[in-house]
């Protein structure tokens, strides 16, 4: 078994200072870049990274501006294209230390946002990309807040998140994640990235593995697949999973969805 061990880097981002989880491989053989959702923090991902370093991985995970330990108020982000920028910044940290090893990245929920958009811009520089949740369709009920004043305070159930009621537990005890209202600046950051996306092309011919939830209420699976359907290159693949809501790398299942991952990234890497 690989001998997992951690490390927390920082770096000068767009807008302050960004913590960057890196679980180290002592011998890998491919860079992973992973994206957390809104609102929690890459510390989340703690079984995702030892699953990934076990299959050849070494790992590094942004806490995004205004979320985890990076700086910035809480949950708030202007413009998701900064923290693009950011997490372009720690591909170039990943590629000074491990210099010419393939790079996959993974995003989550609004991290889904994210990946998309750096796979917009910088694809040719990724042999895969990985989508969870991505909330690239938008959700019209949480976008839709921003009409409202002031916005109601409706934090994330924890309930929602999956099927394992050890999850949102977790959650609600996470000192690290954001518990409150969402902010309306965030919303509009969100909602403009989505236009973004959408306006933007096709992914080409980078290798797409879109994963979701068929239960997912916070990220609609009605909402992300006409979106998903848009900016599809030639080679994507897709898989819904019964039953499951939106933390799939939390469900109840999340051992045969972390597999699936894996699987998918084995002969793009070969």
């Amino acid at each position: 078994m690989t001998t997992i061990t951690s490390h927390e880097h920082t770096l000068d981002g767009v807008r302050g200072r960004i913590s960057v989880h890196h679980w180290q491989n002592p011998q890998p053989s491919f860079v992973v870049l992973l994206a957390h959702g809104y609102g929690e923090h890459a510390g989340r991902y703690e079984h995702v990274a030892q699953a990934l370093l076990s299959a050849g991985g070494t790992v590094y995970a942004p806490d995004h501006l205004g979320h985890g330990r990076s700086e910035g108020e809480p949950a708030l982000i202007d413009d998701i294209e900064d923290v693009v920028a950011d997490l372009r910044s720690v591909a170039g940290l990943a590629a000074g230390e491990h210099p010419g090893l393939p790079t996959v990245l993974i995003g989550h929920s609004m991290g889904g946002i994210i990946a998309t958009r750096y796979a917009q811009q910088y694809g040719s520089e990724l042999k895969a990309l990985v989508l969870s949740g991505p909330a690239i369709g938008g959700n019209p009920a949480l976008i839709g807040l921003v009409e409202m004043d002031p916005i109601p305070d409706v934090p994330i159930d924890p309930a929602i998140l999956s099927n394992d009621p050890a999850v949102g537990e977790a959650y609600a005890a996470d000192d690290l994640v954001y518990h409150g209202p969402f902010k309306r600046q965030t919303l509009l950051a969100m909602g403009g990235a989505i236009e973004t996306i959408a306006g933007a092309g096709s992914l080409g011919d980078l290798p797409t593995l879109w994963l979701h939830g068929e239960q997912d209420q916070l990220v609609p699976l009605e909402h992300t697949g006409p979106a998903v359907e848009n900016i599809k290159g030639s080679d994507l693949q897709a898989k819904t999973y019964p039953g499951a809501q939106h933390e799939i790398f939390n469900e109840t299942n999340k051992d045969e969805v972390i597999a699936d991952v894996i699987a998918f990234l084995g002969p793009k890497l070969a």
